[in-house]
């Protein structure tokens, strides 16, 4: 697994000319940021956009990125990618997260409405499982 997170393996062969956008866990603040990545660093865009969301929703994402010149460095990128395998993790450095946080994804083989009801009721759910009993049996009562 390591093998594949590595820069060669995991970035474009012209990641010098990119502009390279994610996000990470942020250890520091014990939640996620946008990042980017410049030569072999992770920069935190938090200053620009909170999510990766209300970042592509600014007027020219790519300017506003390209101007950006004193951004806070978070971590070397070889450690962030290495990092970022599930079994090997070290809760104090950052590592990479999935890069979409509030855009509704749409996946091939998956049921829409399904997916985003259950999403919902876990959220008002919490860990109280007698909480979604009820909104999961009305459910399964429609389909």
């Amino acid at each position: 697994m390591n093998e594949r997170l590595s820069i060669s393996a995991c970035l474009p062969e012209d990641r010098d000319r990119a502009l390279l956008i994610g996000r990470a866990w942020v250890p520091a603040v014990e939640g996620p940021a946008v990042v980017c990545v410049r030569d072999d660093a992770i920069y935190d865009l938090s200053p620009i956009a909170a999510t990766a969301s209300a970042f592509f929703e600014l007027d020219d994402p790519v300017a506003v990125l390209r101007d950006a010149s004193a951004l806070p460095a978070l971590a070397p990128l070889a450690e962030t990618l290495a990092n970022s395998a599930w079994n090997r993790r070290d809760n104090g450095v950052p590592w990479f997260l999935a890069p979409c946080d509030l855009q509704a994804i749409k996946a091939s083989g998956v049921t829409f409405v399904s997916s985003m009801l259950e999403r919902v009721v876990e959220e008002h759910a919490r860990t109280h499982c007698a909480f979604a009993a009820s909104p999961r049996a009305y459910s399964a009562l429609k389909r």
